[in-house]
Order: structure tokens, then sequence, then C-alpha cells
């Protein structure tokens, strides 16, 4: 009874150290947690022990104008200069972008330029770093955090007014026009068409800086709803309108963006310089000089020149006979040559005045079979739907993202990794599966 009661003693004891221990080891634990340092750390670099200067590029200042404000010499800016040209050009730094110096505080070198960061956009920079009497430059990228939203609004004028008047991204009204730039008129966009989006907002903590990837679009013009549904075929997104016909069309619906309409398409029209009617077999769109014009369509140049009341002139065959003609160009986008092969939306050349024209604007014209028609009006086909085998994937898609348009989608609903869908084959073949087994239950 007397060893028994010894061992209980002792076991009692045991465990108290051992608790005592583990209790130690969890203080330790939790006091060197709480004594690690947290490091001001920016653009990837420990500025703690750093003074750090901002600054903002001058207009005709060059890069080594503000290293030789800090005590760098002209061998290292020349240096510098060499090291960089395959990673970032000097030359390419650009008035009004913001820089960072990082200067030391040690009492020996007090004030030596470490490191420079020069901030190329909202998101992109550069660090030309001085160590040891040496040159060093890396790129980096600001961490970018992404922000689904849905955001609808009603056209009063036009597509930029509704973007301007509801505080919208003006990327986003780029954006539309890029995927509905076939299919929507944005020139005889009337009052009431409306539209809604799902799209990321990239932001730089609480700053705006673009927009990535668009998730879906509805657009509401002239009573007729056209959906955009983004989708993989071929190895290339692109988007889709709700019955899997391409938003892509054999022509662009304009030459140039961000313009107006002066004068349509007439048989019988007043000149404005020589004050008599005749024909106007094309559509005027006024637009700054220089604004870019690009092809409407796949084609070949077959005329480059001087044609009198049409000045600078370009003219581009397409398949199904169909010749588009640009008149009045201030110039030509350089490689635009007689025979060259132009693709659809490749820029051709610039918006002039040049010729019989009381103002910069493009004469835009179409000929099929060497008759002049309505640009406005030229009857399109898509270019290749959603094929067979991608239809089930397809609707898949579609479906989630138009209930999300709609706002009947529910969480786990939301399409948020279209790049990394399973691939449209195996979507199809679960699909067809799928069906075959209900069918197969069913009997």
């Amino acid at each position: 009874m007397k060893h028994i009661f010894h061992a209980i003693i002792i076991s009692t004891l045991l465990l108290a150290v051992g608790c005592n221990r583990s209790g130690q080891k969890q203080e330790q634990a939790e006091t060197a947690e709480a004594e690690t340092p947290v490091h001001d750390i920016r653009f990837g670099i420990i500025a703690d022990n750093y003074r750090t200067e901002e600054g903002e590029v001058a207009n005709g200042q060059t890069l080594g104008q503000i290293l030789a404000r800090y005590g760098v010499s002209a061998a290292t800016v020349d240096k510098l200069d060499k090291a960089s040209k395959d990673i970032f050009p000097l030359r390419q730094i650009r008035a009004g972008r913001p820089y960072t110096a990082f200067l030391t505080t040690d009492s020996l070198n007090a004030g030596r330029l470490d490191y420079l960061v020069y901030e190329k956009d909202l998101t992109d920079y550069v660090v030309f770093g001085f160590p040891n009497d040496t040159v060093t430059i890396t790129t980096g990228q600001k961490d970018v955090t992404v922000k689904r939203q849905k955001r609808s609004s009603v056209i009063e004028s036009s597509l930029w007014g509704a973007i301007m008047r509801d505080s919208l991204p003006y990327a986003l009204a780029a954006e539309l026009e890029d995927i509905y730039q076939w299919t929507v008129d944005f020139f005889g966009i009337q009052e009431g068409d409306s539209f809604t989006v799902i799209y990321d907002e990239r932001l730089v903590d609480t700053t705006f800086v673009g927009i990535g990837r668009v998730w879906g679009a509805k657009f509401n013009h002239g009573g007729k709803e056209i959906y955009a549904i983004p989708f993989k075929q071929n190895g290339k997104i692109q988007y889709w309108e709700y019955d899997g016909a391409s938003l892509r069309k054999q022509l662009l619906k304009a030459p140039l963006k961000f313009t107006r309409i002066s004068s349509r398409f007439s048989r019988a029209r007043l000149h404005p310089i020589y004050r008599v009617y005749r024909p106007h077999l094309g559509v005027d769109y006024a637009a700054p000089k220089g604004t870019p014009v690009h092809a409407v369509a796949d084609g070949v140049i077959i005329f480059k020149g001087w044609s009198g009341g049409g000045g600078n002139t370009l003219k581009i065959k397409h398949a199904g006979n169909l010749v588009t003609g640009y008149l009045h160009l201030s110039g030509y986008a350089k490689g635009i040559a007689n025979g060259t092969r132009v693709s659809q939306g490749q820029l051709i050349g610039y918006v002039g005045s040049t010729g019989a024209s009381t103002g910069p604007h493009l004469d835009y014209r179409i000929w099929k079979n060497g008759t002049a028609i309505d640009p406005l009006k030229v009857p399109q086909e898509p270019a290749e739907p959603i094929s067979q085998q991608n239809r089930a994937a397809f609707e898949q898609i579609r479906d989630r993202i138009v209930a999300e348009l709609n706002g009947t989608a529910t969480p786990e609903m939301i399409v948020t990794q279209l790049d990394s869908l399973p691939g449209a084959d195996s979507l199809a073949t679960n699909a067809a599966a799928q069906t075959a087994e209900e069918e197969k239950e069913k009997k």
C-alpha cells in the first residue's frame, strides 16, 4: 500500500512537470510570435531601414537627371542604360509617372541611394538597384484584387453618356463596343436601350486599376435582347449569342469608334461644297483628325492613293464580291500598300479632311458586285456558330450566366473559372452520358 501511495505521488509530480513544460512551450511560442517583426515592405523592398522620397517625372526630365540628384555618377547611369536595354529601356520613362527613392539612414552612408522604383502604370513597376557599385534592374507588379460586379444602365443618348452618368468605368464602354462591334450599331443607339454586364473590377488596395474579364452581358437594342456569352471553342474564348450564333460577323458595324454619323447614304444629297444635289454613296463619320480607321473585314488592298474629291483613299476587296472604301484620310498606317493583305480590325489609316471636304471625317463606302450599297444596311452572316459537339457544354455555361444576368442565380451557379473549365468535349460527353443514363432508367 505504501508503494502504491509513492507511485501515485510520483505520477502526479511528473504530470505537473509535463503540464508546466507544455505551458511554458506554448507561452514561449506565443511570445516568439508576438516578437516576430512586421516589416514595411514596398515594391518587394524591406523599407524599415530606409528613408523614402517620392516624386514625379517632370516634362523633359530623364532618369539620368533624377539619379544625378541622388549622387549617382554618369558612369553608373551609362552602365544602367546598357544593362536595362532588354528589360526596360531608360528612354521609356514618361512625364507624370511617380517614382520612389530608397535612401540609407546609417551614419556612414546616410543618404546613399540604394533603389529607385519607377511606376510604369497603376500596377507595373521597375526597380533600379545600386548595391556595391553595381547595377540591377528588376520588374514587378503590385498585388491586384478582383471584385466581381454586375451593373445595369439605361441609355438616354449614347453608351458613353450612360457610362459617365452612372459612374461606371470608362473601360467598360470600350469592352462592350469590342464585344458587340459586329452586332450592335452604336451609331444607331436609341433612347431607352439598356444593358446589363458582369465583369471583374481590378483594384490595388482601394484604387481602381481597370477591368478584367467580362463574364457576360445583355444588350437591349431597339427592343431586341442580344446576349454575349463567353465560351471557348477551337482553343479561343469568344462571345456568343443566346442561341449559340457567333457575335462576330463578316463585317464590323463601323470602321472607327467614338464618333458620330454626320451624313448618311443618299441618292440625292445637297453637296456641302458644290451646292448641288448629287448622290452620296457612303456614310460620313465625323471624327477628329488622326482618329484610327480599321479594316471592317479580312481582304486585300486594291487601291491606295489620291482619288480627286475623295482625297487620300483606300479600297479593300473582301470575300463575297464586296469592296469597302475609306476616303479623305490624313494618312495611311505603316505597311499599307497595294496588294497588302489586311485582317478584320487592323489599323489601315487615319481620319483626315483631304480632297473635297469641309472638315475632318471618314467617308465609308461599300460596293457589292460593283454597285454601291448602304453600309448601314448590309445583310451579314455570322461566323461559325457553336459546334454540335460543344452544344451541351455551351448551354450549361449559358444558362448559368444568363441566370446571373437576370438575378436568379444561386451562389453555386456563378461561373468563376472560365479559362480552366473542363474541356468542351468532356462536358458534352458527360452530358450525353447523363442523358443516356436517364433514358435507361425510364426503361
